[in-house]
């Protein structure tokens, strides 16, 4: 589903952001994505949803090259940023509305999915109003629903969990697994280890722009935590 293959970003200050990255993430897994602020999680995912340029390499998704196929590719892409920036004018449901139209979604299924993850999310009521009362964590929800309703094949999240409620952390999961369970698949990065070990079946672990160890969540934790894991190869 996602195949990052020898990617490599240099900002115009000469700045490396990730190098000579390949990863490969296959339907039905969920792929956790850690390291260390400034590490180039959020540059990688940045250029796996079309927003980076890439320096050199490729990433694909479903086989189908961001670099050279951008709109072809973001069709099937969800895409949910660790600070979402959405219009404060719209209320929740006009957004959706809005996110709809830009995927051709038919009515019908805009708005029983609307319905669905609303519901799970606790964010029902809040719909009718403005986005600019929401709090960050409406905001969270908002966005995670409107990266589900025109229902892509790969979610990227970054950070996903970061304001959201332990009920709404919870259902979150649950989605993530019926996502992956119906052939789906979901990269993402978070910093909060003992979910990314309980819920993930693969990681990476990226440090100075490099993937330092990647693998099955077995063969990177062996007899360990993930947490004792990324410890010891921080203070390498």
């Amino acid at each position: 589903m996602l195949e990052i293959k020898n990617y490599t970003k240099i900002y115009s200050n000469g700045k490396v952001g990730a190098k000579d990255i390949n990863l490969v993430v296959e339907n039905g897994d969920i792929f956790a994505f850690i390291g260390h602020n400034g590490a180039g999680k959020t540059t990688t995912i940045k250029s796996i949803v079309g927003i980076n340029d890439i320096t050199s390499g490729d990433i694909l998704i479903d086989g189908i090259s961001i670099k050279k196929h951008p709109t072809e590719a973001k069709k099937i892409i969800a895409y949910v940023p660790d600070n979402p920036d959405i219009y404060p004018s719209l209320t929740g449901l006009q957004y959706l509305k809005f996110i709809g139209e830009v995927f051709d979604v038919e009515t019908t299924t805009l708005e029983t999915l609307t319905k669905k993850y609303a519901s799970l999310l606790e964010l029902t009521e809040a719909l009718n109003s403005p986005i600019s009362t929401y709090s960050h964590g409406m905001c969270q929800k908002l966005v995670l629903i409107s990266a589900l309703i025109h229902s892509p094949k790969l979610l990227v999240l970054d950070e996903p969990f970061v304001g959201l409620d332990p009920k709404a952390s919870f259902n979150l999961k649950n989605i993530m697994h019926e996502f992956v369970s119906s052939g789906g698949a979901i990269f993402f990065s978070t910093h909060v280890l003992d979910v990314a070990e309980k819920l993930c079946n693969k990681v990476a672990i990226i440090k100075n722009g490099e993937i330092i160890k990647s693998g099955t969540m077995q063969e990177i934790k062996q007899d360990k935590t993930l947490e004792n894991v990324f410890l010891e190869i921080a203070n390498e």
